[in-house]
């Protein structure tokens, strides 16, 4: 139909016209053969790569006024306010890039050893029984336990959705397309991080039961 109404017109505006019918068609291909999917997709994993950046960060931020808590009551435990604040230094040092596997994986391990320098720091309450029953810490404490349960989350959603879009960019035809424009698969977190948060988040830092 398109074709007929630009043989029929003539000078310039014929050639224009031909324009506009060259790039419906090709919109059209590229819809069919799956550019617009992998376009949603692949913005997909980066809303969910950025929630789970942000989760980590509202994480870090506790760290400071935590740790600050816990020394208040528990100054001699010098070690242990050391190796978070070490731990919390090396994640903000790590740059980042979900799309290159080892640069992934430096994150993760960083991310561990701040997840193991908060679980100490949180066991040392329970050799205070002041510090337990402060306010401010069990206040610091809930929120920690609220971060690790969002960041749980955030990873989960992530892995599903580098899922989503790895699995896409592999079907025929749309493999063509991806190959073509250049989608690659996206590295996705470890096995053994997948298998961890397939289970329900439980974070339990030594809190103290009601009495």
């Amino acid at each position: 139909m398109l074709e007929r109404i630009a043989s029929s017109v003539r000078g310039p505006s014929r050639s224009m016209l031909r324009l506009l019918v060259g790039a419906l068609a090709a919109v059209t291909l590229l819809g069919g053969c799956g550019y617009n999917e992998i376009q949603r997709t692949d913005e997909g994993t980066k809303s969910a790569w950025a929630e789970v950046l942000n989760q980590y960060q509202r994480r870090a931020d506790l760290i400071p006024n935590l740790v600050n808590t816990v020394k208040g009551f528990a100054e001699q435990e010098r070690d242990v306010f050391i190796a978070v604040t070490e731990a919390r230094s090396r994640v903000g040092q790590v740059r980042v890039d979900p799309n290159d596997p080892e640069s992934l994986r430096n994150f993760e391990q960083a991310q561990q050893q701040v997840g193991g320098a908060l679980s100490r720091l949180l066991l040392v309450a329970e050799n205070y029984p002041q510090l337990k029953s402060d306010a401010n810490f069990r206040d610091l404490q809930a929120q920690l336990e609220g971060t690790e349960n969002r960041i749980a989350v955030a990873r989960r959603r992530y892995i599903e959705s580098v899922q989503s879009y790895n699995v896409l960019v592999r079907q025929f035809p749309v493999n063509l397309t991806a190959m073509v424009f250049g989608y690659q698969p996206k590295p996705q977190f470890s096995v053994e991080n997948e298998r961890e948060i397939a289970r329900p988040p439980s974070v339990d830092f030594g809190r103290s039961k009601a009495q």
